[in-house]
């Protein structure tokens, strides 16, 4: 099939992350109104109502906002409750924030393989793993392309375990009509700016239907401890409740702690971001549509190329593309020469992520080369990342596709 000619492509700077071309006349007249309202900047209405509009797209009944995807992460482990000798499953094709909280707690890790036509954690690999001290399975949706949640939540079912969802990728996206961040039981979304929607650079989402693992995020979140609480035998001086306008909650006087869980955090979204998340929400369904049109003139032109794969999109899921991966085969071309190609062209690449067992600090929790061989050939040898996101122009979408047909062309190996 590789047919095309080999055009030198004209040159065009195509940046690989978004550099907000997705922010508009509406974000900022949504800041100016929450700005000159005269109602609080904080812990307001406008958060709220964030709040319950992404619940209502995802399918949950809480989202609560916070300020980053990191600290989502963070407090979606905590809910775990892990004990030492405790082992979490996941993936290590990820970013680092996934599983980092892991790295102070006194548990195992381990990693299962992923899939190589998707990038995703392979659900076969997770049910090796399994051992009587597992407590949870954390994934990823990586790039944006849903994980096989059927037969993760299966797994899950069998051996009474919760399932995180990295949804940080995903929002936007579709499996079998259920939203990514929704399906398993706790999900974790990320809205900094090179994500699907950003709220002013930074924040997060951490959405589950337990109430009482809500009711621990609001404290946690809050500057609350979260704490087995006992009722009090005695009072203060027979004072039994707060005074009007106290600061500390009623139960200060009501009762004691059997069990701190952790300490309170302040990971409030301020109502000026909250507000651009609203409508960057609203303007989802276009943003998405964008990238999937980019990621469709991309596909088409690598179609042309026996000597490179795009992950498969199975029937019944929408990808909503954060990220644009394909692979190379290395026996017919060489990726790191690729990238140079492609740099040389103005088109800028990142090769998303080492993988996360072969990072120094889990090398030195035991973790070694050779234990998910999929996910190592894959980064050193296999996986492209391409710009794809709503700020590329169809000009620089063209220049994208001419420099990989160059490139391609000039680079493959009979």
């Amino acid at each position: 099939m590789e047919s095309r000619t080999a055009a030198e492509p004209q040159r065009y700077t195509v940046p690989y992350l978004p550099v907000g071309t997705r922010i508009d006349e509406r974000e900022v007249e949504a800041v100016r109104e929450v700005m000159l309202s005269g109602a609080t900047l904080s812990q307001g209405l406008v958060r709220r109502r964030f709040e319950e509009a992404f619940a209502a797209h995802i399918g949950v009944r809480h989202a609560l906002s916070v300020t980053s995807g990191t600290v989502a992460l963070e407090l979606a482990i905590h809910l775990l409750d892990l004990a030492p000798g405790d082992e979490v499953i996941t993936t290590p094709q990820t970013y680092q924030a996934t599983i980092q909280p892991l790295l102070d707690r006194d548990v195992r890790v381990r990693f299962a393989d992923i899939r190589p036509e998707t990038a995703n954690i392979d659900p076969d690999r997770v049910a090796e793993l399994v051992t009587p001290r597992t407590r949870a399975i954390i994934i990823v949706h990586y790039g944006g392309l849903p994980a096989d949640m059927d037969a993760l939540m299966r797994i899950a079912r069998e051996h009474d375990l919760v399932v995180v969802e990295d949804a940080a990728h995903a929002l936007g996206g579709l499996l079998h009509g259920r939203r990514p961040g929704g399906i398993g039981h706790i999900g974790c979304f990320s809205f900094h700016s090179s994500k699907n929607i950003t709220t002013l650079g930074e924040g997060g989402m951490v959405t589950v239907n337990r109430d009482d693992w809500a009711d621990r995020l609001l404290r946690v979140r809050g500057n609350q401890s979260d704490m087995v609480l006992t009722s009090r035998r005695r009072s203060f001086g027979g004072s039994t409740s707060a005074p009007p306008g106290a600061l500390y909650p009623s139960e200060a006087y009501t009762h004691d702690c059997l069990t701190l869980r952790r300490a309170g955090t302040n990971a409030t979204l301020s109502e000026a971001a909250a507000a651009v998340g609203l409508v960057q929400l609203e303007k989802l369904p276009g943003l998405v549509a964008r990238r999937q049109a980019v990621a469709a003139r991309l596909t088409a032109e690598l179609a042309e190329f026996d000597a490179v794969r795009v992950p498969v999109v199975p029937t019944g899921v929408e990808h909503p593309y954060h990220l644009f991966t394909f692979f190379v085969d290395p026996d017919r071309v060489d990726r790191d020469e690729l990238v140079r190609h492609l740099a040389a062209q103005g088109v800028e690449t990142y090769l998303r992520y080492f993988p996360l067992h072969l990072l120094p600090e889990w090398r030195a929790r035991g973790h070694h080369h050779g234990e998910c061989p999929v996910a190592e050939r894959s980064w050193f040898a296999e996986h492209m990342n391409l710009p794809c996101h709503p700020g590329l122009s169809d000009t620089q979408v063209e220049t994208i596709a001419a420099a990989l047909t160059c490139a391609l062309t000039k680079l493959r190996r009979s």
